[in-house]
């Protein structure tokens, strides 16, 4: 099978040259070249017609988000572009700019598997083009859409559990800081633990944070503030034996 095309464009030499010492592991992916500014971008992107572009945001003369919206129209193949920065302020403006992902410099190979993976996942699934995912992740940040169709970008640390309402028939995130906020439509339980590994399911309606679990109690778990005055988390049989094995219980 034929590698999938990716190319760089960032003035960064640093760390373009470290995400390049990463790419060039994944045998699945051919680095077809580095571009130091929006100029060369524009030509390198034009002659090698990538599969997945990494792009920085703040370069000289054009930011990353001129240089796509410059080459939008002349872009007739099917190329993801993932925003490649230092600034997490980006990732708004990247969505709205139909940005397959984001990752935040410096990286942890793992993140950037995150993105390699869920793109593979898409080529290969022959997901349709221009499909939103309902979640996803890279490191600690995660993005997730109402039934409204607004996006929000979320931190693992914000979120104490989740629920599901049975009268609303979705889920609920339950933040530190904000009232519940409701998930689009098909979000389901499987979706929100592949991608969010710190969390576990409890009960069919809950999925906790272990980072925020203090203890379990008569199948009733207590978490650390502020969601210590929390009761209803009760761990159902189907899914106690799962919680013992990661709370080492």
């Amino acid at each position: 099978m034929c590698a999938y095309k990716i190319i760089v464009v960032d003035d960064d030499e640093m760390a373009a040259e470290a995400l390049a010492f990463e790419l060039k592991k994944r045998p699945e992916f051919s680095l077809e070249g580095i571009a130091r500014n929006a100029r060369q971008g524009k030509k390198l992107i034009a002659s090698v017609r990538p599969d997945l572009l990494f792009l920085d945001v703040e370069m000289p003369e054009m930011t990353g988000m001129e240089l796509l919206r410059d080459i939008r129209d002349s872009i007739v193949w099917n190329m993801k572009v993932v925003f490649y920065t230092a600034y997490d302020k980006y990732m708004i403006e990247a969505i709205r700019e139909s940005a397959f992902d984001y990752l935040l410099k410096p990286f942890q190979p793992q993140e950037l598997d995150v993105i390699l993976h869920r793109f593979l996942e898409q080529m290969q699934g022959g997901q349709r083009l221009g499909g939103v995912p309902l979640l996803s992740s890279a490191g600690d940040t995660f993005m997730v859409y109402t039934p409204t169709n607004d996006m929000r970008v979320l931190r693992t640390s914000e979120i104490g559990f989740f629920r599901y309402s049975s009268e609303r028939k979705l889920w609920e995130v339950i933040l530190t800081n904000d009232p519940p906020l409701a998930l689009r439509r098909g979000m389901t339980a499987d979706a929100i633990i592949h991608n969010l590994p710190r969390f576990v399911q409890i009960h069919q309606s809950y999925i906790v944070n272990m980072d925020y679990l203090m203890l379990i109690k008569d199948n009733h778990c207590q978490l650390y503030p502020p969601f210590d005055r929390v009761t209803e988390l009760i761990v159902s049989k189907k899914f106690k034996k799962e919680l013992q094995d990661r709370f080492c219980l």
